[in-house]
């Protein structure tokens, strides 16, 4: 039982950085945006939230310059796709190499610096019941606040006036013109918005989740929380289902090397990779043509309106 607490545990902190990720994935791609340099904007975040909670020894200013990180990356890919018209998989892919640069390049000089990031806060009382208080109550507090996120970000885009014109901007875009809105500003918006969850995702990782920042320490979440909004159809409430899932084949090594199982260390770092591609290959295009129909030109290769 110890082991599925542990990998259930592992999950829900290590499935967090993917969460804040996708749900900002999942703003971005309701507009009609795509942004494959999710990546690079959590690696934006991861360092400069690092670098932030060891200049002030305040995690909080640390998870907001970390979100604000991930957002000025985010916004410099709406500018290139919004006003530019550039590739969106060409700019986010772009932009992710240029965050792999400019993190390594600043981040050099941080990597074994000592950090007081984030701890572990049991809950009063919920951290005491059996299996669900391990699981979900003796986390950390950016844990926490995901729990609030998510509803926050399901009730943002279906019970808001923004969140009508997020969606509107990603189905029928011609409306918004018609009732005198920008297509563009609302685009720039939510995907700035979705790099700034982003970068709050890169911030957890290096001030929560690991307390260390070394290159490239992303690797690849932010890949799986571009897959992982596919596999939720969009969906907030099934990011967080999606997130734990991925969070769960992550924790999984640590559960069984921890126990002294002799298990290959590649073969599970490869999990989380190779149950995004299962994923997406059980999908297909059935869940592709249940995309926002903006985001459907860009699957398509045909420039959006």
């Amino acid at each position: 039982m110890s082991l599925i607490v542990d990998v259930l545990s592992g999950g829900v902190r290590g499935g967090t950085s993917i969460m804040y990720g996708a749900l900002g994935e999942t703003v971005s791609e309701r507009a009609g945006v795509i942004n494959l340099g999710t990546e690079g904007s959590m690696l934006m975040g991861a360092l400069g939230g690092y670098i932030v909670c060891v200049e002030t020894g305040s995690p909080w200013l640390g998870a907001l310059a970390g979100a604000l990180a991930g957002a000025a990356l985010s916004l410099l890919h709406a500018y290139l796709v919004v006003w530019r018209g550039a590739s969106q998989f060409a700019s986010g892919l772009t932009l992710l190499f240029l965050a792999l640069g400019l993190t390594s390049l600043f981040g050099a000089t941080y990597v074994g610096k000592p950090v007081d990031g984030f701890s572990r806060w049991d809950v009063p009382l919920l951290s005491d019941i059996p299996v669900i208080g391990t699981v979900l109550f003796q986390q950390d507090p950016l844990v926490y606040l995901s729990f609030a996120v998510v509803p926050f970000i399901w009730w943002l885009l279906f019970k808001t006036r923004a969140g009508l014109l997020i969606r509107t901007a990603g189905e029928r875009s011609e409306s918004l013109t018609v009732h005198g809105y920008s297509v563009k500003a609302v685009r720039a918006g939510a995907v700035t918005a979705g790099g700034f969850l982003a970068g709050i995702g890169g911030a957890h990782l290096s001030i929560a989740y690991a307390n260390a920042w070394f290159e490239n320490m992303v690797s690849g979440r932010g890949f799986i929380a571009v897959a992982l909004v596919i596999f939720a159809v969009w969906s907030p409430i099934r990011v967080m289902g999606g997130a734990y899932l991925f969070g769960m084949a992550l924790a999984l090594g640590s559960a069984l090397q921890a126990r002294g199982y002799n298990v290959n260390q590649f073969a599970l770092d490869a999990i989380p990779f190779v149950l995004t591609l299962a994923v997406l290959a059980l999908l297909g295009k059935k869940t592709v043509s249940s995309s926002p129909a903006e985001l459907k030109k860009v699957f398509e290769n045909a420039p959006p309106t």
